[in-house]
């Protein structure tokens, strides 16, 4: 289209140069200006940098104010020693000593140590307590200038109910820290004595008495109804006084028809301790003898870490009635030892020839045949019929195993 035509002027062309101008030509797109980068600022929080760091500070000073300032408390002796405390000081507070009765017993030059023990009576279950606390000052009777000390308690007159401790070793003042319970009336109470008596633990001799003690009047000036603290000496025992090597409780059976004399090996109580850890290994060898010489023995089951060990095994001799009257028994409790040799506990006899306890077993298993008689004998460190030797025949290598054995 002709735009000339219609009297309309072309439009300019801006890119070539005007006529008669002198200045330089210009482009017709322009660069935009470069600006300096932006610096981002911190968002501020509502309250203000300078008031934070104040409300900081104020929360900081307020819980250092509410803190225990522990060096402003005097600490010392002279405020813990009941004896320079005053009344009104000790208002309000605790006195353990009105809550522990405790009796001491001055000591004496002729004593052999003290022991610490406590006694309590709960009358609920109606039990005796004791509580062995330790020993101190104990007479040395080993070479080495200690002892193995052990304790036990008997609440006479019954013998046959007693408890022991363990063996603390190489060592005059032992810690033992052990309760023990009797159970007895409380009105049977003032009848008895309370013994403990303390031994040095030997594991190839015999085990020597250290000392012992014996409280009597037991609720004389307490009713031990909180653990009253005893203090008392010990005082050398008695000549008479041997270490308790334990009892056994055996029957003996008769039956003349089939010639068979069983004795029933039932249990034993109270045995000498052989171990180190205050317990032995026990089991009971039976010898059948004749004219001082054993003609069959038999034995039961090895029973281990026990004082107390529970057999109920009957062990069968043929007898003829014609030989009754020329045999014995002879019963040792022997300690199994799994490394060395086996050690003797202690012994005890029945039979026609001997002494006491063991000829009426005896007299009565004849007149009552067919009828299993029990006894319980005190064991002994020998058979009064027989020498030591004849007892301890036999015993090394013995226990070749526990199953009985037949000569």
């Amino acid at each position: 289209m002709n735009w000339h035509g219609r009297g309309n002027p072309p439009p300019k062309d801006r890119s070539a140069p005007q006529s008669g101008s002198s200045s330089p030509t210009l482009s017709t797109c322009r660069t935009p200006p470069q600006l300096s980068p932006m610096k981002i600022l911190p968002r501020q929080s509502t309250v203000p940098l300078l008031q934070r760091q104040k409300q900081d500070a104020f929360k900081q000073q307020r819980q250092l104010s509410l803190q225990l300032n522990l060096a402003n408390i005097e600490f010392s002796v002279k405020n813990l020693n009941p004896s320079k405390r005053s009344q009104s000081s000790s208002l309000g507070s605790l006195n353990p000593d009105l809550y522990q009765d405790k009796h001491v017993e001055e000591s004496t030059e002729d004593s052999c140590g003290r022991l610490y023990f406590g006694l309590f009576y709960d009358h609920p279950t109606e039990t005796l307590n004791v509580h062995v606390y330790k020993a101190t000052d104990l007479t040395a009777k080993d070479f080495s200038g200690t002892s193995d000390p052990y304790v036990k308690i008997y609440l006479y007159p019954d013998r046959r109910k007693k408890f022991q401790t363990k063996v603390v070793r190489k060592t005059c003042n032992p810690d033992f820290d052990e309760r023990f319970a009797f159970q007895i009336p409380y009105s049977e109470l003032p009848k008895r004595t309370l013994k403990f008596t303390i031994y040095d633990f030997d594991r190839f001799s015999r085990h020597d008495l250290i000392g012992e003690v014996t409280v009597t009047h037991i609720l004389q000036d307490h009713d031990l109804g909180v653990e009253t603290e005893f203090i008392r000496n010990v005082v050398k025992g008695s000549a008479s006084d041997k270490v308790d090597l334990g009892e056994i409780l055996f029957s003996l059976c008769y039956l003349p028809t089939a010639c068979r004399l069983t004795l029933t090996v039932i249990k034993a109580r109270n045995l000498k301790a052989m171990d180190i850890t205050g317990a032995s290994d026990p089991y009971v060898k039976v010898s059948l003898m004749s004219l001082g010489k054993r003609i069959k023995k038999k034995k039961t089951a090895v029973k281990k870490n026990t004082l107390n060990p529970m057999y109920n095994e009957a062990l069968v001799f043929d007898v003829t009635p014609e030989t009754m009257e020329s045999v014995c028994f002879v019963i040792a409790v022997v300690d199994h030892d799994w490394v060395g040799h086996s050690e003797l506990i202690g012994v005890c006899e029945a039979g026609p020839f001997s002494v006491g306890q063991g000829k009426e077993h005896w007299e009565e298993m004849l007149a009552n045949p067919r009828t299993p008689i029990s006894h319980w004998y005190q064991l002994q460190e020998s058979a009064p019929s027989f020498s030591a030797a004849v007892v301890a025949g036999g015993l090394k290598n013995c226990m070749g195993s526990s199953q009985q054995s037949n000569d």
